[in-house]
């Protein structure tokens, strides 16, 4: 297909910017406000214990949705709302609704269905969704009586739990703005998100975030309490509560008063803030509206055939990140949706145990998650029998051209498939704890083909996705009918995309349209008017081209491009995704050459991670395994590299120039590399919270060996 300068695409049709300027709406069609809950024709009290469940179905007026006057499609105040992204049919002429409303709709229709299900003492307890709202609700009057001023933030800094749900959308019935903040953030990286989102409290999880916040407190002018949710508090002060104590201490608020509230809230006004993982600079305080919430839950959820009441999740990445957000926390309210929580320590190796537990019918999982259970597979498969090694790589071959013919549309069984899922899949996804599971999802980073045909292999096809925090979570979306390997899907109904200024190649900035795209960045005017254009479109900073058939698939990104001293520019991810595939022992790959005569690579070996997610020295299961098979002693990183072991570096050297071979030019041949003695990681500063590379960081970091590289090559 043919892509000019500035292709719109709607659902696969070309189209034009929609005008739309109504600021109230009006639908009497099954709409809820909360005004107030109604109980047999009397108003309820909130903050029901969840021993104490209301056996009385909720009723709610049928009234109308007002939202606030608004002229443009941006804003930067916290107090300014905007004019929504409507169009006057299909899924984007949807009525807005505020959280509150969703949410009384989910506990109307499903209101005795498991909601929360965790881990207290080794057994699990289960909140309704009936007692996950009245704990909303006795939330929302604890946070008022604290004095949480409209539009102020709660900071939340900690693992995913009830309490952190509980807390979000307490916050938000109580009018202010729900912050997460990363629990891998420093005191300082904690204090700056607090007092840029001006938070009246601070919820965290236990001693060790409390003493980040206690370190910068002086510096938190808006600060009036900190709740802390697990454990009992080590040190008293007045301004510090237990969470036992905190939701008791909205008991006297009258309804009448948190009524009034909810009433207020209108659903083109903000009441959520995501804050960009700083990558290249602070963090940005993305502005999500109750529309932006409630508008894309809705209709991502729909287009994945995610079923009302049926579905089970299991909340486990940071819900800090707009991903495990929108999942966990909104697409599970729209749908009422049973949401097990994980273990702290699920991405140390606790996770399989829950997800056994839990059989999730829905599961997101970032590249890395993935990719750490292919080499955990492998692992164990290296130990089988020559028999068993045999069958498995049969059935896997039957499954991959299995999955193959499904996503090309013709469903052709091939001979032996019934055997091979006896045999293999259905025990692989026992022990995954993913025997129920209908959608496994990818996204928030790439993924190598390689780990997405081995999951196809196992009959477990991996859906990828594609967004980013300005636009509430997902933009394009793949489902179980609509997928082809390494594209992230089609964009979302309602929804438009358009490829500006495309090469020759036909790739170009991919620009989002759609009520999913964010207000703007809190108190930045300047990055807001460089992320949204004048017409109102979401400019990614990704590179990407459609196919014939209007799958988008990422080809770059404009930020990360390199212009070599040649000027020929040059996108890094698909030279490093390329040389992994290759070589699989190779964990992290970064390209350099901005600016320089020639590209180089620094690269890490996959090891052992420690229980902190610290890189250690002790080579990883599969590399091992790759040692023994070419005869290596080593088992440590540091031995390799200071051996510069052969045999490894004979693979990457092959792997290298195979993937120059493909090069489309001289210029993106890589012609130097070295391998670092320590992988990357979260901890060490070279991966940010979401896992992505933070280059300008590593270059630094490791400027010394990249100029030996380039040293070296100017004495030859």
């Amino acid at each position: 297909m043919s892509v000019q300068q500035d292709l719109i695409m709607i659902n696969g049709k070309t189209d034009s910017i929609p005008s739309q300027k109504t600021h109230n709406l009006t639908d009497s069609a099954n709409l809820k406000t909360h005004s107030s809950v109604i109980l047999n024709g009397e108003a309820t009290t909130a903050g029901l214990s969840p021993e104490e469940p209301n056996a009385v179905a909720l009723s709610t007026a049928h009234v109308a949705t007002t939202l606030s006057p608004a002229d443009e499609l941006w804003s930067t105040s916290r107090y300014k709302a905007v004019r929504l992204r409507m169009e006057s049919s299909g899924p984007a002429s949807k009525t807005p609704i505020t959280v509150h409303q969703l949410f009384l709709e989910t506990v109307e229709s499903y209101g005795d269905n498991p909601a929360l299900i965790s881990k207290k003492e080794g057994q699990w307890v289960t909140l309704t969704w009936r007692q996950y709202y009245y704990e909303c609700r006795a939330a929302a009057k604890s946070f008022l009586k604290l004095g949480l001023k409209r539009f102020h933030g709660v900071g939340i800094l900690g693992f995913n739990s009830p309490e952190w749900f509980i807390s979000d959308i307490g916050c938000i019935l109580a009018g202010g703005l729900a912050t997460g903040i990363y629990t891998t953030n420093s005191p300082e990286a904690c204090q700056y998100v607090a007092a840029n989102c001006e938070a009246n409290i601070l919820v965290v999880e236990n001693k060790k975030q409390l003493d980040k916040i206690l370190q910068v407190k002086d510096q938190l002018p808006h600060l009036k309490a900190i709740v802390q949710y697990k454990g009992e508090l080590e040190q008293k002060s007045p301004f510090l509560y237990t969470w036992a104590e905190f939701m008791k201490l909205g008991e006297d608020v009258p309804d009448e008063q948190l009524n009034a509230v909810i009433d207020s809230l209108r659903a083109n006004e903000c009441c959520s803030l995501i804050y960009t993982s700083g990558t290249t600079g602070n963090p940005k305080g993305v502005m999500l509206s109750h529309d932006n919430l409630t508008w894309t839950a809705h209709t991502s959820a729909t287009m994945a055939n995610i079923k009302p009441g049926e579905e089970v999740i299991v909340s486990y990445l940071p819900l800090s990140h707009v991903a495990a957000q929108m999942v966990d926390i909104w697409i599970g309210m729209r749908f009422a949706g049973t949401i097990y929580f994980a273990e702290p320590d699920a991405l140390k190796g606790s996770l399989v145990n829950t997800l056994k537990d839990a059989r999730p019918t829905c599961f997101l999982g970032v590249p890395r998650v993935w990719e750490k259970m292919q080499e955990k597979m492998k692992a164990v498969g290296a130990k089988g029998s020559p028999l068993r090694k045999k069958v498995a790589d049969w059935a896997k071959s039957i499954g991959l051209q299995y999955n193959y013919s499904v996503m090309n549309g013709e469903n052709q069984v091939p001979w032996g498939f019934m055997l091979a899922n006896n045999l293999v899949f259905k025990r692989v996804r026992a022990a995954l704890g993913l025997d129920r599971c209908k959608i496994c999802i990818t996204g928030a980073a790439p993924i190598t083909k390689e780990t997405l045909e081995y999951f196809m292999s196992l009959n477990i096809p991996v859906m990828e996705l594609y967004g980013m925090s300005e636009s509430s979570g997902p933009h394009t979306i793949s489902s179980d009918n609509n997928y082809c390997i390494t594209s992230c899907g089609k964009v979302m109904t309602g929804c438009k995309v358009k490829l500006e200024n495309p090469d020759k190649e036909e790739s170009g900035e991919i620009c989002f349209w759609g009520r999913n795209v964010f207000m703007g960045y809190l108190n930045m005017p300047d990055k807001t008017a460089d992320a949204l254009d004048q017409d109102g479109w979401l400019h990614s900073g990704d590179l990407g081209r459609l196919d014939q058939n209007n799958f988008l698939y990422i080809t770059g990104r404009i930020k990360e491009l390199i212009i070599t001293a040649g000027g020929e520019n040059i996108p890094p991810v698909p030279i490093e995704e390329a040389l992994k595939a290759e070589v699989p022992i190779i964990s992290n790959a970064m390209l350099i050459g901005d600016k320089l005569k020639f590209l180089s690579m620094l690269l890490t070996l996959k090891c052992v991670m420690d229980e902190n997610g610290e890189p250690t020295d002790e080579l990883s299961p599969e590399v091992l395994d790759f040692c023994k098979q070419h005869g290596i002693t080593a088992t440590k990183v540091s031995e390799i590299v200071a051996n510069k072991e052969p045999a490894v570096y004979k693979a990457i050297l092959e792997g290298m120039e195979s993937v120059n071979a493909r090069a489309t030019s001289n210029a993106q041949k890589v012609q130097k590399w070295v391998i670092l003695e320590r992988d990357f990681s979260v901890i060490g500063g070279e991966l940010g919270p979401t896992m992505k590379l933070r280059r300008p960081i590593v270059v630094k970091m490791y400027q010394e060996e990249i100029n030996e590289m380039y040293a070296v090559a100017e004495e030859k």
